[in-house]
């Protein structure tokens, strides 16, 4: 009897790295600590502080002179409130518009 020996390569011990998983989870972690950064950021305030120590509400226009309007006609204002202190400002009850009728 012969015996013939058979030569196989094993590689013990030795895997190929999953590059493209690697890569994939590491921009994973990226965009999240970006989104982390983003959102823990202070907010900044978008209009001058004018009062210090509480909230103060400020309109853009004090009055609005719509003319003579007809009966029916439907018209649309618009104006901007803003927050000129430095405390949040919170509403404790419903806020409302009061429409004068001038002469």
């Amino acid at each position: 009897m012969s015996h013939s020996k058979v030569r196989k390569n094993f590689r013990h011990g030795r895997r190929r790295t999953p590059w493209p998983l690697i890569l994939l989870v590491g921009g994973g972690l990226l965009l999240i600590i970006i989104a982390i950064s983003v959102l823990n950021r202070p907010s900044q305030a978008k209009v001058p502080i004018e009062v210090s120590g509480s909230p103060s509400l400020k309109v853009d226009k004090q009055k609005v002179d719509l003319g003579n309007i007809k009966l029916g006609r439907t018209v649309d204002v618009t104006f901007e409130l803003m927050n000129v202190g430095d405390q949040t400002l919170r509403f404790s009850k419903v806020p409302y518009i009061e429409v004068a009728q001038g002469c």
